[in-house]
């Protein structure tokens, strides 16, 4: 009898396996794919997360790893700063916002879970099916081509937003794509910015950049409501010499993709012995780069809930639906924000652009830019 099997072996679902691992807990993190991620799309660590990976002995390699960006650049149509969006005063301990590859992230946790608990991720494991048992749960899964059945106190889906965990419980997940597409890329850094982000909101759509390790830069441009899945780097490095005025290799392209963003809500995060965590419960769009953050964030508040549950063989159905409750409400309010960056990079007329430059030359400044500066980092949630 497993005290709790985590579905999913991504950021999120090794992340709450570190927590269960230092509470001594028997657990298992099964994740179907065979090895890691080879892709990044999530480069954004928020000060809030990194709290958590403070507990977890896990911080001094992320930053090791990572670029710290403790400043953002805004420009307007016209290549003029509005304004600069600082970090200090949104954490004492973490004045800043992480940047790191989200494929070098789930390394580094996979590598410290396996410290704490040799063996608890499995790979290669696809699971088909959990049932209710009383008072524990059965979890059918399949690995190395034969069926089995392993049973646990609890379960966690942090499968990612198609969850297969989700169906199989009948959750309903809400939702809708939002007319907003994107194209994606990472590139040698040939900017002037440093270690500073940059946000360029021009008539055409938001051109952004974020500094990464090794030299590189992530570049992200609002391609209207047409996705470009056609196109290749060149586009995306043409669009933003033509908004910015910035050159970027296109030969020397280490990641790109085109992509669109959606919305989703499960209609619950807790059913019984089942809880869901990350893009299993919830989809926010991706710029602000909230969505892997809120998955860690849920993590951190479910993890001491599951070890009292363990321990005390049980906890008050109310505390359940206290933490049910909670994280909902911080999905919306993540989900709410996420939809204000991508109006405010939206395409827009000449007069708009006007007013939206004046607005957000005055939300720069005192003291509106630290309410600024705590929504960014999701200080609230």
């Amino acid at each position: 009898m497993l005290d709790v099997i985590v579905v999913g072996g991504g950021p999120v679902g090794t992340y709450l396996g570190g927590l269960l691992a230092q509470a001594g807990l028997n657990f298992a993190v099964l994740d179907r794919r065979g090895w890691p991620a080879e892709h990044s799309r999530a480069i954004g660590i928020h000060p809030r997360a990194l709290r958590g990976f403070d507990r977890l002995g896990l911080t001094s390699q992320l930053l090791a790893a990572g670029v710290t960006i403790r400043r953002g650049l805004l420009l307007g149509g016209g290549g003029q700063v509005l304004g600069e969006l600082g970090f200090e005063t949104a954490d004492e301990q973490h004045p800043y916002v992480l940047s790191l590859p989200q494929v070098e992230t789930e390394r580094l946790l996979a590598a410290r879970l396996e410290a704490l608990a040799p063996g608890r991720l499995r790979r290669s494991v696809r699971v088909q099916a959990v049932q209710p048992a009383g008072d524990h749960v059965r979890v059918m899964l399949e690995r190395d081509g034969l069926t089995e059945t392993w049973p646990a106190r609890y379960v966690v889906a942090a499968d990612g937003w198609r969850s297969g965990v989700r169906r199989a419980a009948g959750i309903s997940f809400p939702g809708s794509v939002y007319p907003d597409k994107y194209l994606m890329g990472d590139f040698p850094d040939t900017t002037p910015f440093g270690t500073q982000a940059m946000i360029s909101l021009t008539a055409a759509g938001v051109t952004e950049c974020f500094p990464l390790p090794s030299g590189q830069r992530r570049w992200v441009v609002h391609t209207g409501t047409q996705l470009l899945d056609a196109a290749g780097p060149d586009a995306l490095t043409h669009i933003i010499q033509e908004r910015t005025g910035l050159p970027v290799p296109a030969g020397e392209c280490r990641m790109f993709s085109a992509f669109e963003v959606r919305r989703h809500l499960a209609g619950r995060m807790w059913q019984g012995r089942l809880c869901l965590i990350g893009d299993a419960a919830h989809v926010v769009s991706p710029i602000g780069g909230q969505g892997m953050n809120l998955g860690w964030l849920d993590a951190d508040a479910l993890a001491p809930l599951l070890i009292r549950a363990v321990q005390q063989g049980g906890v008050p159905q109310i505390q359940w639906q206290g933490w049910e409750r909670q994280r909902r409400r911080s999905a919306w309010i993540a989900a709410r924000q996420a939809e204000a960056n991508m109006a405010a990079g939206r395409p827009a007329s000449t007069a708009t652009q006007h007013v939206r430059e004046a607005l957000l030359t005055q939300l720069l400044r005192p003291p509106a830019a630290g309410l600024l500066a705590d929504a960014f980092t999701m200080r609230w949630l």
